[in-house]
């Protein structure tokens, strides 16, 4: 929904001003033709169009960083972020929709196992796109009210609750 908003006013914002646009070269060309006879008149009307189109561009440009540059950055540092923060025990999905526990991990590769017959995958850590054991950690973290940084906090949330729940059951088993 927020998505076609921003779209929608994008498009509003374009149209406007290539209206603007029109219409500052109409006027232009009516302050050329009506002084073609002073040549100083026609430098300055051509001098004004140039800036008349200029504010335009630089008001598009502004709205494209900030419509799809700026939050396109964001989610691949997002990304990179958890590809490098994979553990082993970490149920991941690639690119290609391969489901899978690591294993191992390397210094740009990971192992997986999928499947019941415990197959294991080599693949490269970009290929990764998501890891739904940072993202179960998360919201976990969330209900219980803890606050997380990102998906490498949410692995010491949930390294620190398995600290506790085998502490636990150390007491209990005396």
């Amino acid at each position: 929904m927020n998505k076609k908003l921003i779209s929608s006013l994008a498009a509003a914002v374009s149209t406007a001003a290539m209206a603007g646009f029109t219409a500052m070269n109409a006027f232009a060309d009516d302050a050329a033709q009506g002084a073609a006879a002073d040549g100083q008149a026609t430098a300055q009307a051509g001098a004004m169009g140039l800036g008349g189109m200029l504010i335009p561009l630089v008001i598009m440009f502004a709205l494209l960083y900030f419509v799809a540059i700026r939050p396109q950055k964001k989610r691949d540092k997002e990304l990179k972020e958890m590809q490098q923060s994979l553990q082993v025990g970490d149920e991941i999905v690639t690119g290609g929709g391969i489901v899978g526990i690591v294993v191992s991990v390397g210094d740009d590769t990971v192992v997986i196992e999928t499947g019941g017959a415990k197959h294991k995958l080599r693949i490269k850590n970009w290929a990764i796109t998501e890891n739904v054991t940072a993202i179960e950690r998360m919201k976990e973290a969330k209900a219980t009210g803890k606050k997380t940084a990102g998906l490498a906090t949410a692995a010491v949330v949930d390294d620190t609750e398995d600290k506790k729940s085998k502490k636990k059951k150390d007491d209990e088993e005396e």
